[in-house]
């Protein structure tokens, strides 16, 4: 961009700059502090110029939106065209519960459903099962069978909207109930939308909500990847998740790279399964976080979506340049928010959507400003889908593409943190892959180094959060707060009774029989828990058929 001669210009007026301007300045009024840093301790310099940029070729690195290296979107138009999906994440109690708000949110605007399970649900357990016991309902909506799974969309016509499931041990079954309560709408598999998790690796690493050993995990996946490019081809079929790696601690070079060696890993095993890379890839997609430092953000994405396009054409040679696109949904970070001062979340969640779109994501959940104390009330959730509906029609920053491309800074930091990010890959690389990182504990104690080193600064007050360790004020207890009647509980028990009781449990044991002989087998098992589903076998029926075969997965403690 700049010749030799310009740049060696550059590079001296800066220092005359620095040694004239900038001292005088600062013998008068000091910096705040001696070291500036990202929110992930990237040192931050005083100024950028082109010289920070100098080894830039422009269409290597930067290119156009929609073409090869994808740094600046996937999409040549991108909001122009059409905006990103405002997709909140909801659901809480029983599907009747969780089907009002859905249909609330849809007539707020909301373009996407995205379905939160409870605990016992993402695990594999029913309601009625002891360790489910007080857990039912409370963090997200409680799913035993295909049953509950008809009335959490009665009346949401599913080839009209795309959904989102964040499951992932049992992403197999939940994907069979959708499946076939689309068919009971008349909707055939071929026409629908949507996203399940069915990031295992990441459960390992940072959530924990996972149910068989890995081997066994990988297999379930690749059975997904391989019934729905056939079954199911409009479905994205995991959405492999940074955000969770975030929450857990990791700084913004860690949550790219830790993702995409995840997303390697996923692609090798579906290779090795006998899958052809451009049948499936095509269908991945990604999942990350929105923190608070915004350009920080904007540039993490821009460095994934160039890495990514890079793996995916010189590691698997992809050929289709859909195979090449790194597309993620983001939600802005529930670790930001504190239970201190709530009102105050919302500006931070106004922060984190900004740098989503600036960063040009393809859907977008804002966490509502009283989540750090429950679940979210119904004003909470209004006020959050207001927040992306604010910055999307009055704001202005969609209606160019990329528009940081070019600021010195954006460019230098994008830079920085793909460099770091392929570090980390290389090292994970010489471990033997992800599975093998996380069995020897290598990226759990990463993001818990981080995790300390982040809540030191807080205590510290090197780093300053609003209303915890710098400007407090008293405040009275919060009454407004969405509390789950314990009574979800005794019902769900109830409803999953009397479904014993109604259906055919000769076909329940017989599918169940089936599917424990398929699971023994290498063959696909996803038509086998299609059937035993419609048959209203319940989840923790399946599940526990897989688990005597698999057994269950359990996680060493790292130090």
């Amino acid at each position: 961009m700049f010749d030799e001669k310009e740049l060696k210009e550059i590079k001296k007026g800066k220092n005359k700059w620095a040694e004239e301007t900038v001292k005088k300045a600062i013998s008068r009024f000091p910096e705040r502090k001696e070291k500036f840093t990202t929110g992930s301790n990237l040192k931050v310099d005083r100024l950028y110029t082109p010289v920070d940029v100098e080894n830039s070729n422009y269409n290597e690195k930067l290119g156009f939106p929609g073409e090869y290296p994808f740094t600046r979107g996937v999409q040549p138009t991108m909001y122009r065209g059409r905006l990103w999906t405002m997709r909140q994440y909801a659901g809480f109690a029983t599907a009747e519960e969780s089907n009002k708000r859905y249909k609330y949110l849809l007539a707020q605007g909301q373009t996407g459903l995205s379905v939160a399970f409870d605990l016992p649900t993402q695990v594999g357990y029913d309601s009625d099962h002891g360790l489910s016991e007080g857990e039912v309902g409370k963090v997200g909506v409680a799913i035993d069978s295909l049953k509950d799974m008809e009335i959490l969309f009665d009346g949401i016509p599913l080839d009209k909207v795309s959904t989102s499931m964040t499951i992932n041990a049992p992403a197999s079954i939940l994907l069979a109930m959708y499946i076939a309560v689309a068919e009971k709408q008349g909707v055939s598999k071929d026409k629908l939308r949507g996203t399940i998790q069915n990031d295992i690796l990441k459960e390992y690493i940072a959530r924990g909500t996972y149910i068989f050993p890995p081997q066994q995990s990988m297999r379930l996946i690749t059975n997904i990847f391989e019934y729905c490019s056939k079954e199911v081809p409009k479905w994205n079929t995991i959405s492999i998740s940074g955000y969770h790696i975030r929450e857990a601690g990791s700084t913004a070079v860690q949550e790219v790279a830790f993702t995409l060696a995840d997303g390697i890993a996923y692609v090798e095993a579906a290779i090795e399964a006998g899958l052809d890379v451009d049948d499936f890839a095509p269908r991945l997609s990604f999942f990350f976080n929105a923190h608070n430092d915004l350009l920080e953000e904007v540039a993490k994405y821009r460095a994934a979506r160039r890495l990514w396009a890079k793996i995916m054409k010189e590691r698997f040679n992809a050929k289709k340049e859909k195979s090449l696109m790194l597309k993620f949904h983001t939600q802005t970070a529930g670790s930001t928010l504190t239970a201190q001062q709530p009102d105050n979340n919302i500006v931070r969640v106004t922060i984190q959507t900004l740098a989503a779109v600036l960063g040009g994501t393809q859907s977008l959940h804002t966490n509502s400003k009283d989540e750090a104390l429950a679940l979210p009330t119904e004003e909470a959730v209004r006020i959050a889908l207001r927040t992306q509906q604010i910055v999307a029609h009055e704001s202005g920053v969609g209606e160019t593409v990329d528009p940081l491309a070019g600021s010195y800074y954006i460019e230098n930091l994008t830079d920085r943190i793909e460099k770091e990010a392929v570090e980390y890959i290389k090292k994970i690389d010489k471990l033997g892959g992800a599975p093998k990182a996380i069995e020897k504990g290598y990226i759990q104690k990463e993001i818990q180094n981080s995790a300390y080193n982040y809540q030191m600064e807080i205590e510290s007050k090197e780093r300053i959060v609003i209303g915890v360790n710098k400007f407090q004020v008293e405040e009275e207890h919060h009454r407004d707060i969405l509390k789950v009647d314990p009574e979800v509980e005794r019902l769900q028990k109830q409803k999953l009774k009397a479904l014993k009781e109604e259906r055919n449990n000769i076909e329940v044991k017989n599918k169940l029989r089936e599917l424990k002989t398929i699971a023994k087998t290498s063959k696909n098992l996803m038509p086998y828990i299609l059937d035993a589903v419609k048959a209203y076998t319940t989840l923790g029926e399946i599940c526990d058929v897989l688990r005597e075969v698999f057994g269950e997965y359990e996680q060493s403690v790292i130090l």
